[in-house]
């Protein structure tokens, strides 16, 4: 199966469906599959723009809007999570994944699913250690507070996904797991980003927590983005059984969608002829769900996950053969996913522009279809009630204050391991607005990481790259679009024409181009300020 891999997105999604079909036209078939490595913005309307993490002057409505109102639809299916820039109102009616429009399906805060026999899981948001512990508490409106913290990957979802025992072929995170620079090219990927090196020697990189689900997933295939920038390497898990060898993770990073940038990645997976062409639930994860169900908090208060340690009656929350079969027979042994995707707002008008647009918590009815089937609770629905009526959350914050908060239990991360000590000069970095500064998400020079880091051997360091071959990136037919351009001139080669990779000629060597003005540079620096600042945060703390 032929499944390409995407970076950032930034709602660029009309380039990123051309750009495979420019790929598909000179590789050796179509694309069965696109994944999105989060940033996917999936705006429909102005008051969307509003819950993006970024500043007003930077919102743009890109062409999402037109795969959900159905005048295009998404020629792939596509499978992508949450970033850190996102139109949080949209993702946060679909808690537990759904349709964002016709053939585009969210994973949700967290999640597993099935394609041709394919196991996919991924988990949403980016990773700050003082909103770790604390529940789904954000709802629209946001203040300048929770617009940013809704994005912050919980102790909820980790916990979660370690209760999954069946092997994982694929897994997506946004930022990517700490440690994991030390299995690849790690000088190569110094020399493209210096200002990583002191994150980098310090181990303090990443997400402690996608570094965990790492340790413990061991899936076939990980791939990330958010640090804008490709690498690829290589982790050899260490065996469990010696009966049986031991695994192994590719991991590949992707860069952000922009001319000439490594954003999209072409390659092979197994997968089972026998299996339907369909989406399909994954049942161990659906199980799960069930089983943690009541584990949901919708309050601010830090709390942590049950385990061993005598202060918790249950801290085993896996499947069994016996669970997953009653949880089979509730949904009348079809692991289908619907198409019940449904238009949940009004979707954006370019010839009727509504700013001051209305921003409504709304329920979609997916998530409570979804709900209804498995017995599980609408996050959202809890919320409304909350906010409704205080009291009920005032007595919810107390006795979740009792069975977690006063355990006695320390934090998984008791430092904040995700700041940028470094300044990023891929990110504009924005001090005029009135926003809360935080270090940056990315990285910390302090650190406390539960995780166990094996510095790994020097025939693991090598470059790993090779590994993922047919390198697809922006087609030299597609144009950087900004109105103070003129025609376009390519770069390389005869202007307007593709450049020719040759007969037979390994197209791994020579990066795909896309056309643009680049090479005059008064505009090369107009069109790279344009680009950054769109997807520049509010705040250094969610730069990338």
């Amino acid at each position: 199966m032929r499944v390409a891999v995407a970076g950032c997105c930034h709602g660029e999604l009309d380039k990123i469906y051309e750009t495979l079909l420019w790929a598909e036209r000179r590789g050796p078939g179509p694309v069965d599959l696109l994944l999105c490595c989060g940033d996917f913005q999936a705006v429909r309307n102005e008051a969307d723009l509003r819950c993006m993490a970024v500043p007003p002057k930077y919102r743009h409505m890109q062409t999402f809007y037109r795969y959900y109102s159905g005048e295009k639809k998404a020629p792939v299916l596509t499978i992508f999570i949450g970033g850190n820039h996102e139109a949080s109102n949209h993702l946060q009616e679909l808690p537990y994944g759904g349709w964002v429009a016709p053939n585009i399906y969210y994973l949700g805060l967290a999640g597993v699913v099935k394609y041709r026999g394919v196991r996919i899981g991924g988990i949403s948001g980016i990773f700050k250690s003082h909103d770790y512990r604390k529940g789904h508490f954000e709802y629209p409106p946001y203040t300048s507070s929770t617009v940013r913290s809704i994005y912050h990957v919980r102790n909820i979802e980790v916990y979660k996904l370690k209760q999954l025992k069946q092997p994982m072929d694929v897994f997506l995170s946004h930022d990517w797991p700490r440690s994991i620079y030390h299995y690849g090219n790690k000088k190569q990927l110094l020399k493209t980003k210096s200002f990583f090196r002191q994150e980098v020697e310090n181990n303090t990189l990443g997400s402690p927590a996608a570094s965990e689900l790492l340790e413990h997933l061991k899936p076939t295939y990980w791939f990330s983005a958010h640090l804008h920038v490709k690498f690829a390497a290589l982790m050899q898990h260490q065996a469990e059984d010696k009966e049986k060898p031991a695994k192994a993770t590719r991991f590949l990073a992707l860069d952000k969608c922009l001319p000439h940038r490594d954003f999209l990645q072409v390659i092979e997976i197994e997968h089972d002829p026998r299996a339907p062409d369909y989406l399909e639930y994954d049942i161990e994860w659906l199980t799960i769900l069930q089983a943690t169900n009541d584990l949901i908090n919708v309050t601010e208060r830090l709390w942590n996950m049950p385990e061993n340690n005598g202060l918790h009656t249950r801290w085993d929350y896996s499947a069994t053969e016996e669970t997953m079969k009653e949880v089979l027979e509730k949904l009348n042994h079809d692991l289908r996913v619907p198409c019940n995707f449904s238009v949940t707002v009004a979707c954006y008008d370019p010839s009727k522009p509504q700013n001051q647009m209305q921003l409504v918590h709304t329920i979609n009815p997916q998530t409570t279809e979804f709900c209804a089937q498995l017995g599980l609770t609408d996050i959202n629905v809890r919320l409304q009630k909350a906010s409704e009526e205080p009291h009920l959350r005032d007595e919810s914050e107390e006795q979740e204050d009792v069975e977690s908060s006063d355990s006695g239990e320390p934090s998984e991360y008791n430092t904040d391991t995700s700041a940028l000590s470094s300044i990023n000069p891929d990110e504009i970095m924005l001090g005029e607005e009135d926003e809360e500064e935080e270090e940056d998400s990315i990285t910390s020079a302090r650190s406390d990481m539960n995780t166990p880091s094996v510095e790994p051997s020097s025939d693991q360091t090598s470059d790993f790259s090779a590994s993922f071959s047919d390198v697809r990136i922006l087609p030299s037919s597609m144009i950087v679009s900004d109105d103070t351009l003129g025609s376009p001139i390519a770069r390389e080669g005869t202007p307007g024409e593709p450049e020719e990779s040759g007969s037979g000629k390994d197209l791994t060597g020579v990066p795909l181009k896309r056309l643009s003005d680049e090479h005059e540079p008064e505009l090369r620096k107009k069109i790279k300020r344009r680009n950054q600042a769109i997807y520049a945060a509010v705040d250094d703390d969610d730069a990338a």
